[in-house]
């Protein structure tokens, strides 16, 4: 007896007592099989159990059904949840998604060559904050959606947060608790997020006749040691701020801790805002005032884009921006409560 989970198309083929080609025919729905001939086969795979590869059997039509999406990596928390919203979302349209990391241009191109160049996937999803070499190496023959950023002129269709207004709705917050002195922690500078992000900040300062230090623009990674970092120089200047504009939660909380360690009360003499809303959010102390972005939202979309592009390739690009939500918590007061930060 044949063991299910080891049936071949050679064992069904000798079961049905017909070729192996015979077999992918009745698999692929060929009509070059007789009536009796298929039924024959069929029964054979039901009484085995054979469970033919998808893939192949795609393949063997013309199509894999098959998407890919790049990312810079595949441990970072919103390249994760981006790629869970994506992937049950090309799933429900009866397709498969296949993630892999390409932190660099040149890794980039080549499994952009090896997966898309190879036939062995139909459309493309990047996840990518970069205007970078990239998108020299985008594919021409099969649809493309961009998860972050779109480079200019180019014809893809795009997804990603409202920047602008998620970094206006940080600072409208701030402002409205009587702040005038705000600091702000970028991200990469060679990100468009960021500098969304940071003309936000500046557009909204100068707007409320607020002047900006020299030392209040600190650029960081998004990490929590960039924001831990960055504390410091922002307090080398004559006069301190009252608040902090994180772009991103990972700093802020890296703020969070410095403040700590140099016995800053937060938000008693320095309010913290970031941007994300990350799970760990409500969990820091204090609980971190942010703006929220659904990145499995960010997903969906981006991978409706792209099967509606696999339906209609003629349709012309989409360039989807979703909005952001401020979440209030305790690490935001009003300046007329803080002690403000004292200097020496």
């Amino acid at each position: 007896m044949v063991t299910r989970s080891r049936v071949t198309i050679r064992d069904v083929a000798a079961r049905a007592g017909v070729s192996r080609q015979t077999i992918s025919r009745v698999v692929n729905g060929s009509e070059r099989v007789s009536t009796a001939t298929a039924e024959r086969v069929r029964a054979a795979i039901l009484e085995l159990g054979y469970q033919p590869n998808a893939i192949a059997r795609f393949m063997a039509r013309g199509h894999t059904e098959t998407l890919v999406c790049l990312a810079p990596n595949l441990t970072d928390y919103t390249f994760a949840s981006v790629i869970d919203g994506a992937e049950a979302a090309v799933r429900a349209r009866g397709y498969y998604l296949m993630s892999s990391s390409a932190p660099d241009p040149a890794t980039f191109a080549s499994l952009v060559g090896e997966l898309i160049g190879g036939g062995h996937a139909e459309g493309l999803l990047v996840i990518n904050p970069f205007v970078d070499e990239r998108y020299t190496h985008l594919p021409a023959d099969v649809p493309v959606v961009l998860i972050g950023v779109c480079a200019p002129g180019n014809p893809a269709s795009s997804v990603s947060l409202d920047d602008p207004t998620a970094g206006r709705m940080a600072m409208a917050h701030l402002l409205s608790l009587g702040h005038r002195r705000i600091a702000t922690i970028t991200g990469p500078l060679a990100e468009n997020c960021a500098q969304e992000r940071l003309g936000a900040y500046r557009e909204m300062m100068a707007a409320h006749g607020a002047a900006v230090a020299d030392n209040w623009v600190v650029e960081g990674n998004w990490s929590a040691d960039a924001g831990y970092r960055a504390l410091e120089e922002i307090l080398a200047g004559a006069t301190p701020p009252t608040a902090i504009f994180a772009q991103n939660d990972q700093m802020a909380v890296g703020v969070l801790r410095a403040a700590r360690e140099r016995q800053i009360a937060v938000p008693e003499q320095l309010s913290v805002i970031g941007i994300d809303d990350i799970p760990l959010a409500t969990h820091f102390e204090p609980p971190l005032t942010t703006v929220h972005q659904d990145f499995a939202a960010i997903g969906r979309t981006a991978a409706q884009l792209l099967t509606q592009a696999l339906a209609d390739p003629l349709a012309p690009p989409e360039h989807v921006r979703l909005a952001a939500r401020l979440m209030v918590r305790n690490s935001t007061a009003a300046v007329e409560m803080s002690q403000g930060i004292r200097v020496g």
